[in-house]
């Protein structure tokens, strides 16, 4: 009894094994969301103190094997970028956060030593859709959007992402680091602070299959 069980225990340990290698063999579509924790840093290393501020994102993903161990994925996600700043400027005090809604198209490399862990690395292309700006004093509240039509902000940023994923069947657990090639600031003459974005994300996926 007990080698019998020792057997059947050995036969479904291998028939596990080899789904988990075959599955990553083949093309999986899957959704994702989560939180992004953004600030930024100044391209030219001056002085611009920023806090950093929690955004939403969401999207999907594609994963292309190319043999087992290695595989190309695509994603799309929209994601929420930023900082916030609080100071005290003649006296008066005021808190600054803005936000900026991006569609990010990262084409990631993938490096799959285990069914478990996945290895991403690879650019990533950031189109700005929107931008918000609160800014509270004690005279009151103003709040600006898209104010970056008319002061050369760079829309389509070029920049590079990093990450994990840990793969249980359908549910993949994701982290990633991201952050700007290109400064936020066109061509020089925004009157804009110039500076790039920097982001750590943590998503809950589920592959459709």
């Amino acid at each position: 009894m007990k080698k019998t069980f020792l057997i059947t225990a050995g036969i479904a340990l291998l028939a596990i094994n080899s789904y988990a290698q075959d599955a990553r063999s083949k093309i999986q579509l899957g959704l994702k969301a989560g939180l992004n924790y953004s600030n930024i840093y100044d391209s030219k290393s001056e002085e611009y103190d920023a806090n950093g501020k929690f955004g939403l994102a969401a999207g999907g993903f594609l994963a292309i094997p190319i043999g087992r161990f290695l595989g190309i994925q695509p994603e799309i996600m929209y994601s929420q970028k930023g900082y916030k700043q609080s100071g005290s400027v003649l006296g008066s005090n005021y808190d600054f956060t803005r936000t900026s809604h991006y569609l990010d198209i990262p084409l990631l490399v993938s490096i799959k030593p285990t069914d478990v862990l996945t290895f991403h690395v690879g650019p990533q292309f950031s189109y700005l859709m929107r931008q918000k700006t609160v800014l509270n004093t004690g005279l009151g509240t103003v709040i600006g959007e898209n104010d970056f039509d008319n002061d050369n902000i760079r829309k389509n940023t070029l920049g590079a992402v990093v990450g994990v994923d840990f793969n249980f069947d359908r549910v993949v657990f994701g982290t990633r680091a991201g952050w700007d090639l290109q400064n936020n600031n066109g061509d020089g003459s925004s009157t804009n602070p110039r500076y790039k974005n920097v982001v750590v994300q943590a998503t809950l996926g589920f592959r459709l299959f």
